[in-house]
């Protein structure tokens, strides 16, 4: 199985040119025995625990315990008359002698010859041994600073002109945040630049330009949440590294004394009451505030909404908004304390994260959320999606009495099945991408009179769990998609000719856009469908992604 649960893109130019290699040096050494010792710790009392659960099972009778006994004894009685026949046929080989120096165990009456006998070894003295490589006219090392360092610092340069973008992955019970290199030219291309392994299924993606207990300093890193209520901190200019910088959860601490301290942390079980200080269930969602850098939203699946200080790498608050599971976040693009976030509850809260006390305005919907964001082209506005494939436009102004009575601008049938993702473009306004579980993305044009449907097209990713415009003007028509097939696709929707004629007076096309072949541009990855995925939506069930994000 292999299927990509979430995405997000990295800005040009914040990315560094020249990555680095991860170096394990003797911090680095004490962190993974620390940590090592720390897992050793926790399996042990899982054993202890086994074993005492074991000893309250009760024998269901003492003839079936002596029964037991017997065909033990039985089992070590036959056992070591095997070993005696092995030895007996192993015997002539003579292995008590193998070990033996030349000539000790050579036949009486044998010649033992000039070199040891006849040895297949017999000719080892005619070996040639140097004691210095460089001596040896048969072994070539490569010299340090040669060519192949050239090279390899040339695969891993990233220029100021590519974009990354953040896919994680799960593949063959295998969870990892691979990091591509989106090259955006005549020739577009995509590959995978380095990956992380990550230690649980993951289900949300976020990208951080600030770095952790490091104050404002610049930074390029990745907030993954898992099925782990822990959050887990990536530097993306760090290649094959094996612990991340940071983690936010239940060992956070505040790193005053020591900044520069190496991650740590004990997996502990999960709490069963959720508290002000850290998660304890999955992490669904998580928003960085793009104008306080510090602070980084996350929803859980214990009901609340937590805000995290990064410089800190600890809970400034918690917020407890909704009754059921926490799925969905997005930051004002002006009002910076603003916090909009969806819930199983289906309801929709606009919360200010200063006044954590006060009456929250809040909307509702007919099914559960799946996503929410705000219009960057009308701060007034904000979209949500739900699991019936419904996207609703929402004016914040309009405050409902109860959230049953919440009146959306518009309500739009998108897909017939769950609207898992949908995107806003960054340059255009009214141009909107969904995408669905029914693996269609499509591409909508919001006017005055509504919204109408552009084109949609089969991406070939499965069932698509994320979609995204790329954040840089000049990528801006870029759309990553990707899905249950672990495929990642970025769709370059400026070179479709309907999307062209329908947005020709809200965007800018280079000369000679008429004449452009639509291009996809992705990661070549097995064709073969999941034949397990397709029995189950035969039989009337969604599959997969759903059925693990419900758990």
């Amino acid at each position: 199985m292999s299927m990509i649960t979430a995405t997000a893109w990295v800005p040009r130019g914040r990315a560094s040119q020249h990555p680095a290699r991860y170096e394990f040096d003797e911090e680095e050494y004490g962190r993974i025995s620390k940590l090592a010792k720390l897992e050793l710790d926790d399996a042990n009392e899982d054993l202890e625990d086994a074993r005492q659960a074991l000893s309250k099972t009760n024998v269901s009778s003492n003839g079936d315990s002596q029964a037991v006994h017997a065909a033990e004894d039985d089992e070590e009685q036959n056992g070591a008359d095997d070993a005696l026949s092995d030895d007996d046929d192993l015997r002539e080989y003579d292995l008590e002698n193998y070990d033996a120096d030349e000539g000790d165990g050579v036949p009486e009456g044998e010649p033992e010859g000039e070199e040891g006998g006849n040895s297949i070894f017999g000719n080892i003295g005619g070996l040639a041994y140097y004691r210095d490589s460089k001596e040896d006219p048969y072994l070539k090392l490569p010299e340090q600073g040669d060519a192949s360092d050239d090279e390899e610092r040339e695969e891993l340069q990233v220029l100021p002109t590519d974009n990354m973008v953040l896919a994680a992955r799960i593949e063959d019970e295998v969870a990892h945040l691979e990091v591509y290199v989106y090259e955006d030219d005549a020739d577009a291309n995509l590959y995978v630049h380095h990956d992380v392994m990550l230690p649980a299924i993951p289900l949300c993606v976020e990208w951080l330009d600030i770095r952790p207990n490091k104050g404002s300093e610049q930074g390029n890193f990745a907030a993954v949440g898992t099925m782990d209520p822990d959050i887990e901190l990536w530097d993306l200019d760090l290649v094959d590294c094996m612990f991340p910088t940071a983690i936010l959860g239940q060992n956070s601490r505040p790193a005053t004394d020591a900044p520069l301290e190496p991650a740590t942390k004990k997996k502990k079980r999960k709490a069963k009451k959720a508290n002000a200080s850290y998660h304890v269930d999955s992490v669904l969602s998580l928003a960085a505030n793009r104008t306080h850098r510090h602070l980084l939203a996350s929803a859980s699946a214990d009901k609340t909404t937590k805000l995290w200080d990064l410089n800190t790498c600890t809970a400034a608050h918690s917020y407890t908004h909704h009754t059921d599971k926490v799925c969905a976040l997005a930051w004002h693009p002006t009002q910076a304390s603003v916090l909009l976030s969806g819930s199983y509850d289906r309801t929709i809260v606009a919360a200010d994260m200063r006044a954590p006390d006060t009456t929250v305005p809040r909307w509702g919907v007919e099914s559960d959320v799946e996503q929410v964001r705000w219009d960057p082209h009308d701060e007034n506005n904000f979209y949500v999606s739900t699991e019936n494939g419904v996207l609703h436009c929402f004016d914040a102004r309009q405050l409902p009495s109860t959230p049953e009575k919440s009146k959306a601008m518009w309500r739009l049938q998108a897909h017939e099945k769950s609207l898992s993702s949908f995107s806003i473009n960054p340059t255009v306004p009214g141009f909107i991408a969904t995408a669905s579980v029914d693996r269609i993305v499509k591409l909508w044009n919001i006017t005055d009179n509504g919204p109408s449907l552009v084109v949609s097209r089969d991406l070939g990713v499965g069932k698509v769990f994320s979609a995204n415009f790329a954040p840089d003007d000049a990528v801006a028509f870029r759309l990553a998609v990707a899905g249950s097939k672990g495929a990642v696709q970025v769709w370059d929707t400026s070179t479709n000719r309907a999307v062209r004629e329908a947005f020709a007076g809200r965007m800018r096309l280079p000369a000679g856009a008429e004449d452009v072949v639509e291009r996809v541009v992705g990661v070549e990855v097995d064709d073969e469908v999941d034949e397990e995925e397709e029995e189950a939506e035969e039989n009337g069930g969604e599959g997969g992604w759903e059925s693990m994000e419900e758990e």
